[in-house]
């Protein structure tokens, strides 16, 4: 078997249960990152098997059934938030619904350029306004303070790829994971350019990442409580939902978990505002 950068496969050791993408090859082991979940992992060379074809589309078409099922619960709270919204503007259906809406500007920071394409992608769906910038997980610190004052954005997202080492320490000890400490220290500069939460909302994580750090740094969203893997959209749905919903009103927390795809293990967060604002009137060209 002939490897090459990026070649999708699969580890035996874990029962082929993720889809990697060959990173880096190495004389005897490979580097490997998730192609649906944000995780880093080493794998010997006799670990790692090419995936088909067939099975390749039989990952995929689970991968799909999870983003669709997101999909559509986010799509009917946006629709209900709508209405409410509509109610209100109008008085109780009193007057004419002649309004506009500023929608959350987010400023997406990615550690990998495919899954930053594909969350682009989703957030223009979505209709929510986004500045994506890929940047290497080590470089994110550097280059967060210059980003944030040119694009002034509602959310910060600072995502990319994580992992927990068993071999590097305790689960405790922030020194044990790939890249929560790079996390961590974006989001301590983050909040020296807004310390409340409620005037810049911060997500910040990927697969395994330690979320208490996250969190004490200054995080309102962060992941992974369980160390579990998740999904290269989530970041997506919570920036979003945050996005689209009214300052006047509160985020539920677990219904902006619930529309994500891996849910309470992997997310978490705090109370928070969302940041949208209704405008009348709508002028029309």
């Amino acid at each position: 078997m002939k490897l090459k950068k990026g070649d999708i496969v699969a580890r035996l050791s874990y029962q082929c249960d993720l889809l990697f993408r060959v990173v880096e090859l190495h004389p005897q082991y490979v580097e490997l990152a998730g192609e649906e979940m944000r995780l880093l992992a080493d794998a010997p060379l006799d670990d790692v098997v090419i995936v088909s074809e067939k099975e390749r589309a039989a990952h995929e078409k689970k991968a799909k059934e999870l983003i669709d099922n997101s999909y559509r619960l986010f799509r009917q709270d946006a629709k209900l938030m709508k209405q409410r919204g509509d109610y209100d503007v109008t008085s109780g259906y009193k007057s004419e619904s002649n309004y506009f809406e500023l929608r959350g500007r987010v400023l997406h920071i990615d550690g990998d350029p495919l899954y930053l394409r594909k969350c682009t992608e989703l957030y223009n769906k979505l209709g929510v306004p986004v500045y994506g910038v890929y940047l290497h997980e080590k470089e994110m610190p550097e280059q967060i303070g210059s980003l944030l004052e040119m694009v002034q954005p509602d959310i910060v997202v600072v995502t990319g790829h994580d992992a927990y080492l068993k071999s590097k320490g305790d689960e405790r000890d922030v020194r044990a994971y790939r890249h929560t400490k790079y996390f961590a220290e974006c989001v301590r500069i983050a909040r020296k350019h807004s310390w409340n939460k409620d005037e810049l909302i911060i997500f910040a994580g990927a697969c395994q990442s330690h979320f208490e750090t996250l969190i004490k740094a200054g995080s309102n969203f962060a992941s992974s409580p369980e160390r579990v893997n998740i999904h290269a959209l989530d970041p997506v749905y919570i920036a979003s939902r945050i996005s689209l919903t009214s300052f006047m009103d509160r985020v539920s927390l677990s219904d902006v978990l619930r529309n994500t795809i891996t849910g309470e293990k992997g997310l978490g967060g705090v109370e928070t505002k969302g940041v949208m604002r209704r405008g009348m009137p709508m002028k029309y060209d």
